[in-house]
């Protein structure tokens, strides 16, 4: 499968006619190598010689995370001996999934990522200090490290957690940029207020954030990223957006108006509950269909996710699709008290009161069937006093107010972070399903 790594700079119609021609050699790939899309296309009466382009994906039936966690074997396209790498997804919706790539499927994560880290202002010669982890068959640890090497930087791999390590290898190895879990540089920058180190002068520049947004819908600086700027003023963050399913990734550049899609990589549709395409600036799901993908690829794979697109040139010159902020994940969506909200708005009220110290959401089926919020609350103060306060700023924010327990802060920081999972555990679902 060809690659071009300027494509996000030519025209939309050479980007276009570009799509084209790679999906309709994806799909033969995989129509003549997948058991689920051979059985798919079959029992849809799909012929794929009539997929001329995007245009024509409506054409093709979705697929969802259930059918890959139920048919898991079936959308593997190559023999077992020819998988180099074994991953899982993260199981935020669910049990994780497993997915195998082969040695293409890995330069393929390499080529993605040194566009990436090139898209947020990375280049040969940088240093950068990976601060989320490269183990437990975590792919983002190791396309990060493939794309590092690719991009001719150098990449020092401390892993998660532990500020004081963080802080000596800085020291030690001076990094240009770090990729890390954007909340995590605020508590950096705590562990060096409190041991004299000086890290508005440290050699970190820029932080490749995943995992929390940065930013509104309207590219506003959300409430986390202020956060960030007050105790860390100089540093430049980037978010991106990516996923195990897609291997690939969506970058925000210098201008910080959303993050560009690699058109080379990935098929992008936003759809509406009916799975009609969406007008610009409306929210929808993400769909996604891999393009060059050996192992296993996908074809209008939901994401789950909720966000809009923008197609308009950035001032970076590029013309690839920019997608905002993800509003939430579609399995997320929470309906208390008349009122339809996703987690990251809860987060948004909690990360602005004062003498929160961190928050765990659970959403559970009430006595009476419907939606019931429980937020765990690790505070400076807690008292009744304070849980009328933060009571006031969910009713002043969303009309409504849910349930607030205070719990020791240590405990509740082991429960967001065990040692198990890769990402904090800011939310739990649990709802009966049906």
């Amino acid at each position: 499968m060809k690659r071009d790594p300027l494509i996000q700079f030519k025209s939309r119609e050479e980007i276009g006619r570009f799509q084209d021609e790679s999906l309709k050699e994806s799909l033969t790939y995989i129509s003549g190598n997948s058991p689920y899309y051979k059985r798919l296309f079959r029992e849809a009466g799909i012929d794929i010689n009539s997929i001329k382009g995007v245009e024509d994906l409506a054409k093709i039936p979705t697929t969802c995370k259930q059918d890959l966690q139920i048919h898991n074997s079936d959308f593997l396209c190559v023999p077992k001996e020819m998988i180099r790498d074994f991953v899982t997804t993260s199981g935020t919706l669910g049990d994780p999934v497993n997915f195998m790539l082969t040695e293409n499927d890995l330069q393929r994560l390499a080529y993605n990522e040194k566009i990436s880290f090139s898209t947020a202002g990375c280049s040969r010669g940088d240093v950068i200090q990976l601060m989320t982890t490269i183990d437990k068959r975590f792919m983002a640890g190791l396309a990060y490290f493939l794309g590092a090497r690719e991009l001719g930087a150098g990449i020092i791999r401390v892993g998660n957690g532990i500020p004081e390590l963080q802080w000596s290898s800085i020291k030690s190895n001076s990094p240009s940029a770090c990729i890390v879990v954007p909340s995590f540089l605020i508590k950096l920058a705590e562990f060096a207020e409190k041991n004299g180190i000086d890290y508005s002068s440290s050699s970190l520049k820029r932080a490749i954030c995943i995992g929390e947004p940065l930013r509104e819908v309207d590219f506003s600086e959300n409430t986390l990223t202020k956060k960030i700027k007050q105790k860390w003023p100089n540093i430049s963050l980037h978010s991106t957006y990516a996923s195990t399913e897609m291997q690939s990734s969506f970058t925000e550049c210098e201008y910080l108006c959303g993050a560009h899609h690699q058109s080379d990589l990935v098929v992008i549709e936003i759809l509406d509950e009916n799975e009609n395409r969406v007008a610009e600036g409306e929210t929808g799901e993400l769909v996604i269909t891999t393009l060059g993908v050996e192992g296993m690829p996908l074809v209008r794979f939901k994401t789950g996710d909720i966000c809009m697109a923008f197609y308009e040139q950035c001032r970076c010159g590029r013309n690839s699709t920019r997608l905002s902020p993800i509003v939430g994940r579609k399995g997320q969506m929470i309906k208390y008290k008349g009122t339809t909200l996703y987690p990251s708005a809860l987060y948004d009220i909690l990360d602005n009161i004062e003498g929160v110290i961190n928050y765990q959401v659970q959403i559970y089926t009430n006595s009476i069937g419907t939606d019931g919020i429980l937020i765990k609350i690790g505070a400076v103060n807690p008292s009744l006093s304070f849980e009328k306060v933060i009571t006031e700023h969910f009713r002043a924010r969303i009309r409504v107010a849910p349930e607030i327990r205070f719990e020791p802060v240590e405990l509740l920081s082991k429960a967001i972070q065990p040692e198990v999972s890769r990402k904090p555990l800011k939310f739990i679902d649990m709802r009966e399903s049906g």
